[in-house]
């Protein structure tokens, strides 16, 4: 059976567009190689996190941690504060995005929809999307690359 890597974080502060605050966390460095140390696990073995652990809010500001980059997926865990907002974007590969906990809307090709713990939105490549929050919200955001 594979070795399991959990997930451990320390804190990095960084500003996103717009001034609003962006907090990234890396996992530490402890015998997870370079890619880990720029806070992404590039790995064909199993890797444990506890979402709930990572949730961190940043007071008028996005939260945004990589669990997994590799040639297939990529997983992003995002926590926005009340009010924050990922404007209108595409993406070149399909994407799921599983809200957590919290509320807001997903903006799917101009279409608000309500969003709230469990709700999943499949977004195919180059689809118009927007997130915003209306509370402190939690998600978690799969690219698919194949």
């Amino acid at each position: 059976m594979g070795s399991v890597k959990r997930l451990r974080c320390d804190l990095r502060q960084g500003r996103g567009r717009g001034g609003a605050g962006i907090v990234w966390r890396e996992p530490e460095s402890e015998g997870l190689g370079q890619a880990a140390r720029r806070g992404v696990h590039m790995s064909d073995q199993p890797v444990v996190a506890d979402l709930s652990a990572l949730r961190e809010v940043a007071e008028g500001g996005i939260v945004s941690k990589p669990i997994v980059e590799n040639e297939h997926h990529k997983i992003v865990l995002f926590t926005f504060a009340a009010g924050q907002e990922l404007s209108e974007h595409t993406a070149s590969v399909p994407a799921v995005i599983h809200v957590l906990e919290g509320s807001g809307r997903v903006v799917l090709d101009g279409v608000a929809h309500e969003a709230g713990a469990g709700s999943w939105y499949y977004m195919p490549a180059e689809l118009r999307h927007a997130v915003q929050a209306e509370t402190a919200l939690t998600m978690l955001l799969t690219m698919f690359r194949t």
